[in-house]
């Protein structure tokens, strides 16, 4: 009796142990071996590019835990990609492979590696945007033209920067007037002669209703009657709505611009990304509105995949407490990287609180509002940015 104890005892160990000790290593069958894949390139952190780019693709292979033979296959695939080679060979366990794909958004890469009978696989998710276009400065211009205003900087700036297209946000006595101011004419005027865009600013009150669609459309029209067609390029839609539930009540104001003149620019602030449909019903969302280092967090990838489906043009960001010249360049920068996908950007060292509500960001022009410019134009010509 106290033999047949050890012997279960024994049983007990290991299976690696159990077929030495236990007899089971005598069948002739060899152990099924274990196949391990990992995607190492693109890493999960780096991983939105550029429609129509050569992206590096890189996987490694293990076989019982030690790195795949020399020569071992691994197999790349994705929906509506093309790999080159389709089925490179392994070097120390690892093989390389470049993607080209004109999709835009999620994609998903596999790789695949068959040794033994049995098949080990990884998959890792990239995401694709369209080819962006340069950079863009959207200016929330909230500052009354007076003859020594920063009107007269926006001005000079168009003027000596020809090649960075700025647009302004005008803003006559928070958007509702009855009649035309004439240093608004005048400021718009020259900006505009000078090569700017004028974007008239109309508040919405997130669709609420407390801000009628008559209202709306009323304030639209007072920009082109008062201001004129030839000053006014598009409409600033302020305090968006970002719910599926108010696409109708932002549908029916977009369709009036349009039904005005199709090549009325709209431009909606929810200050956040919203949900997909507003895409549709805007040509520019302003995604991001906040301060630099809540810029820095800002990241599409996992809840709005469908903003890489835009080009850049389609999405604007406005930051403030944006403390001095190289956190601007920095937000620049973020903003121009394959993953933020922004077109239209904009930074201030001007502060607002929001758990007091107290501070106007955009009364003014930032101190280095002359380095942003020249940044924005630097980061479009892939040239040294300025020194701060």
């Amino acid at each position: 009796m106290h033999h047949s104890h050890t012997l279960l005892r024994l049983c007990a160990l290991p299976l690696t142990v159990l077929l030495a000790s236990c007899g089971g290593g005598d069948s002739g069958e060899p152990a099924a071996s274990v196949v391990s894949v990992q995607i190492t390139e693109p890493t999960a952190s780096a991983n939105v590019f550029t429609t129509g780019a050569p992206v590096a693709v890189r996987a490694s292979a293990t076989v019982n835990g030690a790195a795949a033979a020399d020569g071992t296959v691994l197999n790349f695939s994705a929906h509506s990609a093309v790999f080159v080679p389709a089925a490179p060979t392994s070097r120390a366990g690892a093989a390389s492979s470049t993607l080209t794909s004109n999709a835009t958004g999620p994609l998903v890469v596999s790789a695949t590696v068959t040794e033994g009978g049995q098949t080990g696989s990884a998959t890792q998710t990239i995401y694709l945007r369209p080819q962006p276009g340069p950079l863009e400065i959207l200016v929330p211009a909230y500052f009354y033209p007076s003859a020594t205003s920063d009107w007269n900087a926006l001005t000079a700036s168009a003027i000596a920067h020809p090649s960075v297209a700025i647009t302004a946000i005008m803003n006559p006595n928070n958007g509702v007037f009855s009649s035309a101011d004439a240093n608004f004419t005048r400021a718009a005027t020259e900006f505009v002669g000078a090569g700017g865009k004028v974007l008239g600013y109309v508040y919405t009150r997130y669709g609420k209703g407390s801000r009628s669609i008559a209202d709306i459309k009323a304030n639209i029209d007072k920009y082109l009657q008062f201001y004129g067609r030839e000053r006014i390029s598009g409409i600033f839609l302020d305090e968006m709505a970002s719910e599926t539930s108010k696409l109708d009540f932002y549908r029916e104001i977009y369709s009036y611009i349009k039904g005005i003149d199709p090549s009325l620019r709209v431009v909606g602030n929810p200050g956040l990304i919203p949900t997909a449909g507003y895409a549709g019903i805007a040509d520019t969302l302003v995604s991001f509105e906040g301060t630099a280092a809540d810029y820095q967090k800002f990241d599409p990838r996992t809840q709005n995949a469908w903003l890489y489906t835009y080009t850049n043009r389609t999405q604007a960001m406005l930051t403030h407490n944006t403390a001095t010249c190289g956190a601007m360049q920095g937000a620049v920068q973020a903003a121009a990287s394959a993953r933020n996908n922004t077109g239209w950007v904009y930074a201030t060292e001007r502060e607002f609180n929001y758990a007091t509500g107290v501070g106007n960001p955009w009364a003014a022009l930032p101190t280095y509002w002359d380095a942003l410019v020249q940044t924005v134009g630097a980061v479009n010509a892939g040239a040294t940015l300025p020194r701060c």
